[in-house]
């Protein structure tokens, strides 16, 4: 007797769900995000306002604009691949109207995990792999209790690291260069 081949999730089982926000979808199976720490949640509301403010909110004005930086978006990036990153961008140019999908179909050009004990190693293996394999150029990831920021750029299929730096850190971080980023301001007070 052959064991019948598992059903592969897709997009349709994941809405079919009550609280269908807080799920992935990763290679096939469906994961529930755990709940945010308050170190998480600090790292993503003050990443999204210092980055969004200048890039996203109020169209850009007293910055460069062109962004849509959003939290907690499911974004599709292949039938069984559908994640809920902490904070993901769009250039406006490639996706003019975000609004009304759920989820969203067009690659991110940035994302960012805010990496925690129980999504670390998801974050830093199969999710970076998907992130890569589906062409998205920037990849962040902030492991709050190592009050660190780390960046990655796709070269060739393959993730380079732009570098890391620790929360005494005032620095300019592709794609967002144009604005200086003080680390310390996304960590809790020492």
């Amino acid at each position: 007797m052959t064991e019948s081949a598992k059903k592969l999730a897709t997009v349709d089982d994941l809405l079919a769900l009550s609280a269908a926000d807080r799920f992935e979808i990763l290679a096939g199976e469906i994961i529930e995000k755990s709940a945010p720490s308050p170190e998480h949640g600090l790292a993503q509301r003050t990443l999204g306002r210092f980055i969004g403010g200048p890039f996203h909110d109020d169209h850009g004005r007293g910055g460069p604009g062109g962004w849509w930086i959003l939290t907690e978006v499911q974004v599709e990036l292949a039938p069984h691949e559908v994640v809920c990153p902490d904070l993901v961008g769009w250039r406006r140019e490639r996706l003019p109207k975000p609004w009304g999908q759920r989820p969203v179909r067009v690659v991110p050009d940035w994302i960012c995990e805010i990496l925690s004990p129980s999504n670390e190693r998801r974050d830093r293996g199969h999710k970076a792999d998907v992130y890569a394999q589906s062409g998205v150029p920037h990849y962040w990831m902030i492991p709050p209790s190592e009050r660190l920021v780390e960046a990655f750029a796709l070269r060739d299929g393959e993730w380079v690291r732009s570098g890391a730096w620790g929360d005494d850190a005032k620095v300019r971080i592709p794609p967002f260069e144009t604005i200086e980023l003080d680390t310390a301001r996304l960590f809790p007070p020492l």
